[in-house]
């Protein structure tokens, strides 16, 4: 090869590799700015995750958080990612309606635990080990179902944010999404659930301030647990009333534009009128408001649900 044309190669292996690393930098700029605009919806899949865990020995949980964690990143990569990227490039306006059915099914799941606690009946506390195999698969089958709903919002609010890409830069945007997410929520989960161990270990030191240290962790995580268990449900009621409202009114017309046209007009007096606190009380009114409409949502199909035959039979 002449000399000049070994120049021009090498010309162009630099500039194919300028192009690939700009992409790169586009797509990860892009999956950090889509990571972060789901983080809300993060936060709650880390709280409910928790409560699917009581009731289970501490040799066996580590295993059920990496089954769910597997079945979470299936959810995103097998089921979520395809479809969401077809139905957005090919018949986006059912998105909405396939976020609404989860939001639904969100509300109906922390509705039905709260009419439970409210009802005064009490769960077998036996571990579920001890209950056997299937216990630890509805566990698992229970979490991954909630799961697939909470990450089909975090997946589907990040391709909103990458929406303008090209349809393989999406793609792996969303992949990079999925992973990262999942990393987060099932690493911290994990670190809740061991909290007591490392607890324990921690009180076995020489060191008296780390002895004390480690009594403390033993004696708060179940008291944090059992917070973490509330502030689940009350995200599922929170998420899926805020998915029903948002997507009801998004597209601004009709009497079901009226909920979410009135929280966000008194939400943004809200933020006016209190100043360096606007933001919080803000976002605080316009959570309780999307909790209040989960609830009421989430109860009526408890309703329905429990009226059905398969439910009746199932419950006697």
């Amino acid at each position: 090869m002449a000399i000049g044309g070994l120049i021009g190669l090498l010309d162009d292996i630099a500039a194919l590799a300028k192009l690939s690393a700009a992409s790169l930098d586009d797509v990860s700029a892009a999956a950090g700015r889509a990571t972060a605009k789901a983080a809300g919806v993060v936060v709650d899949d880390t709280a409910v995750t928790p409560q699917y865990l009581q009731g289970v020995t501490a040799e066996r949980e580590l295993s059920l958080v990496k089954q769910i964690a597997l079945g979470s990143i299936r959810n995103k990569l097998i089921f979520i990612l395809p479809v969401a990227l077809l139905l957005n490039h090919f018949l986006p306006m059912l998105l909405p309606i396939i976020l609404m059915v989860g939001g639904t099914y969100l509300a109906f799941e922390g509705a039905e635990k709260v009419w439970h606690k409210l009802s005064g009946k009490h769960d077998d506390d036996k571990p579920a080990v001890e209950k056997g195999p299937e216990a630890e698969k509805t566990i698992v089958s229970g979490a991954i179902r909630t799961d697939l709903i909470l990450s089909a919002e975090i997946m589907v609010i990040a391709l909103s944010t990458v929406s303008h890409q090209g349809f393989w830069s999406q793609m792996v945007s969303l992949v990079v999404v999925a992973f990262v997410i999942t990393i987060l929520v099932y690493g911290v989960v994990a670190l809740l659930v061991r909290m007591d161990d490392i607890g324990l270990r921690l009180a076995q030191r020489e060191s008296s301030g780390v002895q004390k240290l480690g009594r403390g962790l033993v004696t708060a995580m179940p008291k944090v647990l059992s917070t973490i268990a509330v502030v689940g449900t009350i995200a599922m009621l929170w998420v899926g009333g805020h998915i029903l409202m948002a997507n009801l009114g998004a597209d601004g017309t009709g009497w079901f534009n009226a909920p979410y046209e009135w929280v966000h007009h008194i939400e943004h007096g809200i933020r006016e009128a209190t100043g360096a606190l606007g933001g919080t009380l803000g976002w605080s009114f316009n959570t309780l408001c999307s909790a209040v409409i989960g609830f009421v949502v989430g109860s009526v199909v408890v309703g329905v649900v429990h009226l059905l035959p398969v439910k009746k039979a199932h419950v006697e």
